[in-house]
C-alpha cells in the first residue's frame, strides 16, 4: 500500500543535515511495514531490531550505548554487514528500551554516517511514564496517523480519480455527476473502514464489511490493554477507558464541546484530565481548542476549558458505536444525532494528516460555531462541515460578517464550486486541503 511517509523518507535519506529519526504513532497505523518497505526499496539491506520480540535485545544497550560499541554488536546479532549509508537500522518498538532511545543521542553526535530509525507504538506515554533521557535536539521526528482518504483512494486502485479530485480543487471546476456519486460512494466506505491498514487490506481481499469489524474490534481491545499495560493506578486505567469509550456519545450531542458529565455523572475535568492527556499522548484521541480571538497565532488565544475530542480513525468509531456499512450508505435516520460528528470526525482525520492543528470557533453566547478555524499561507481560514448537500447555514455567516476573511471552505455532500468568497469542497476531496496553497 502507498503511504505518504514513504515520500518523508526519501527526503530524510538524502538530507545532509539527517538525524536519527524517530516515528511514533498509535499501534497498527503501519510504521513497521513502511520503515521495511522504504528501507528494502533504498537500502542495500536493512538491519531490524524489535525490543518486543526480543527480550534479551536490552541487555545489549545495558552495557553501552556507544556506537562505536553497538554497531559490531548488532551486526553479530542481526547477522548481516553494517555499512556506513547503505544500511538501514530499525529499533521497533523502542519505547521498551530506554538505552537504546538515549543512544540515538551518540548516533547523532558521533556516527551520524549511519541511518537509524526508531520507531514506538506509545513512546509518548512511556517518555512521561519513565525516566527516560530523550535525545533532545538529536532526532528528528514523524507522526504516523491511519491512512487519509487519499491513500485509501490509491489502495483501492482510485489513482485516476484522486488526480480528477485534485484538479477540481484547484481549478474549483464541478466533477463530473457519475464520479461525484462514486467518490461519495467511497467517501462513506472510507468512513466505515477507516485507515487502519489491515482493516482496509482485508476489505480489498474480501469484501466482506463483517470481517472488518471484527479487525477493527480486535484493533479496539488491543487499544483497551495497552491502557492497563502503560498505568499502573487501576483507577486511572478505569477512568482512561471510561473516557475512550465516550468520544462518539460527545459527537452525537449538539454541543460537542467536550462535557465530562457524558463520562460519568457528576464527572469533573479534575477527575478526568489525565485520562485525556494519556489518550492524546497515545494518539488515540485528537484535542481541538475553542479560539476566543481569531488573530495570529491562534495558539495563543485558544480555551484550555474549551475543546472537542476526536477519535484517530473513522472505522474505530464506527465499530466502537457499532455503525453497520448500511447505517452509513443510507444515513438512516436513527443515525440522525450521530451523523454530524462522524462528518465532523473524518474531515478532521483528513486535515491532521495534511498537517493542520485545528481549533474551532463558536461565539460567546454559544449560539454560532464553525467547525473548524485552519491557517493556511499564514491567515485563519474557517472550515464549515455539512454531513450532506444542504449548506444553509448561520454560523458560517456569521463569522464572515465578524470577521472578514479572504475565503472560506464548506466541506459537504455538493461538488466542487467557489461562489461568495466560499470554496465549496465535496467530503471526498477534503483531503485537499493544504497549509501550503
Amino acid at each position: 500500500m502507498y503511504r505518504k511517509i514513504y515520500d518523508y523518507l526519501v527526503k530524510w535519506k538524502e538530507d545532509k543535515y539527517r538525524k536519527p529519526l524517530i516515528i511514533q504513532g498509535a499501534r497498527q497505523v503501519g510504521k513497521t511495514y513502511s520503515i521495511l518497505e522504504f528501507g528494502n526499496r533504498n537500502y542495500d539491506n536493512v538491519v531490524y531490531f524489535n525490543f518486543q520480540t526480543d527480550g534479551k535485545l536490552s541487555a545489549t544497550f545495558d552495557e553501552n550505548i556507544s556506537p562505536s560499541y553497538l554497531i559490531p554488536v548488532l551486526s553479530h546479532i542481526s547477522r548481516q554487514t553494517i555499512t556506513k549509508g547503505r544500511t538501514l537500522i530499525v529499533f521497533d518498538e523502542v519505547q521498551l528500551c530506554e538505552r537504546a532511545l538515549t543512544s540515538l543521542k551518540y548516533f547523532c553526535e558521533e556516527a551520524p554516517e549511519y541511518h537509524v530509525i526508531a520507531a514506538g507504538s506509545l513512546l509518548g506515554i512511556a517518555v512521561n511514564r519513565k525516566k527516560f533521557a530523550f535525545p533532545v535536539g538529536k532526532v528528528d521526528r514523524y507522526t504516523m496517523y491511519p491512512m487519509d482518504l487519499e491513500e485509501f483512494l490509491i489502495a483501492f486502485g482510485q489513482s485516476d480519480l484522486v488526480g480528477r479530485i485534485r484538479s477540481c480543487y484547484e481549478n474549483d471546476v464541478p466533477m463530473p455527476a457519475a464520479l461525484h456519486d462514486i467518490g461519495m460512494d467511497l467517501y462513506k466506505q472510507y468512513l466505515v473502514i477507516g485507515g487502519m491498514p489491515e482493516a482496509v487490506s482485508r476489505f480489498i481481499d474480501t469484501k466482506d464489511y463483517v470481517q472488518v469489524r471484527h479487525v477493527l474490534e480486535t484493533i479496539g481491545v488491543d487499544y483497551l490493554d495497552d491502557m492497563s499495560k502503560y498505568q499502573d493506578n487501576a483507577n486511572e486505567i478505569k477512568k482512561t477507558r471510561l473516557t475512550y469509550g465516550t468520544v462518539a456519545v460527545q459527537l452525537s450531542k449538539k454541543n460537542t464541546r467536550f462535557q465530562y458529565k457524558l463520562i460519568k455523572k457528576g464527572g469533573r475535568a479534575a477527575e478526568f484530565e489525565n485520562a485525556i492527556e494519556w489518550l492524546n499522548a497515545a494518539n488515540l484521541i485528537h484535542r481541538v481548542y475553542r479560539v476566543e480571538q481569531i488573530s495570529k497565532p491562534l495558539e495563543n488565544y485558544r480555551d484550555i476549558d474549551d475543546f472537542k475530542v476526536y477519535l484517530s480513525d473513522t472505522g474505530l468509531l464506527c465499530a466502537q458505536k457499532d455503525i453497520s456499512a448500511e447505517d452509513v450508505f443510507y444515513m438512516d435516520t436513527e443515525l440522525a444525532d450521530f451523523k454530524g460528528g462522524l462528518t465532523e470526525n473524518f474531515v478532521h482525520v483528513q486535515l491532521v494528516r495534511s498537517g493542520f492543528k485545528p481549533h474551532f470557533w463558536r461565539n460567546d453566547k454559544g449560539t454560532k460555531e464553525v467547525d473548524f478555524i485552519i491557517s493556511i499561507g499564514g491567515k485563519p481560514v474557517p472550515i464549515e462541515v455539512k454531513s450532506g448537500d444542504n449548506v444553509k447555514s448561520g454560523s458560517l455567516n456569521d463569522y464572515i460578517r465578524l470577521f472578514k476573511p479572504a475565503w472560506s471552505i464548506r466541506v459537504s455532500g455538493k461538488n466542487f464550486g467557489f461562489e461568495n468568497n466560499i470554496k465549496s469542497i465535496p467530503l471526498y476531496a477534503a483531503f485537499c486541503i493544504s497549509p501550503d496553497q
